[in-house]
């Protein structure tokens, strides 16, 4: 008896400090990504608070007609504007040694491996939670997925889909891409990992959806 998640990178940022909406772009993948939902019979959506989340989450929504349940452990590692006076250089720099060093507390935000266990406890609560067979969609950021992939699942899985896995993590999930989980006997299993075959139509410019970092 297994649940299955779909974790779905929000869609392209406004380059900007602070709680960003998406940009005209990142409407467009919204959309493309809602309507590879249209045909599934999706149980729940849960979104990060910040604001790309929902509003990529707002489209899925409205086009399966289901409700958004925001949740806070769905938030990012850190986000840029969290600590008072940080410019991004110092941000990045702030990511990356959280990344390179998973259990390095940052002055803000979590610790990647903090983020990898609050986003499995998560998805373990929801599939308890939820009828068997269930179809959960997940908004939420590039970082918490590889946090929570790297953290959780073993290196030899992981190399599957990709052969360096764990030093690229970073430059693996595009915006809007999904990532299939199926958790069963409380085990996760990936099935498909940062798909962008829905956003094949897209009229943005090849470095749009393929030349990324995480945060």
């Amino acid at each position: 008896m297994s649940t299955t998640f779909f974790l779905v990178r929000h869609a392209i940022k406004a380059k900007a400090i602070g709680d960003v909406p998406i940009t005209s772009i990142g409407v467009q993948q919204a959309q493309l990504t809602a309507r590879y939902f249209h045909d599934f019979p999706i149980t729940a959506i849960f979104s990060s608070p910040l604001r790309r989340a929902k509003e990529t989450a707002d489209y899925i929504a409205l086009e399966t007609k289901s409700t958004i349940n925001v949740n806070s452990r769905l938030r990012e590692r850190a986000n840029w504007g969290d600590l008072p006076g940080q410019t991004f250089d110092e941000f990045v720099a702030m990511w990356e040694r959280c990344t390179c060093e998973p259990e390095y507390k940052p002055p803000v935000g979590d610790s990647a491996k903090q983020v990898g266990v609050r986003l499995s406890s998560l998805l373990t609560e929801l599939a308890k939670k939820h009828p068997v067979h269930s179809n959960i969609v997940i908004v939420t950021h590039g970082g918490l997925i590889t946090d929570f992939l790297v953290n959780t699942l073993p290196k030899n899985q992981l190399d599957v889909w990709h052969p360096n896995f764990v030093a690229v993590q970073s430059k693996l999930v595009p915006e809007c891409s999904i990532t299939t989980l199926i958790y069963e006997s409380g085990k996760f299993k990936i099935t498909d990992f940062a798909s962008v075959e829905h956003l094949k139509h897209h009229t943005a410019n090849v470095n749009d959806t393929k030349t990324y970092k995480s945060i």
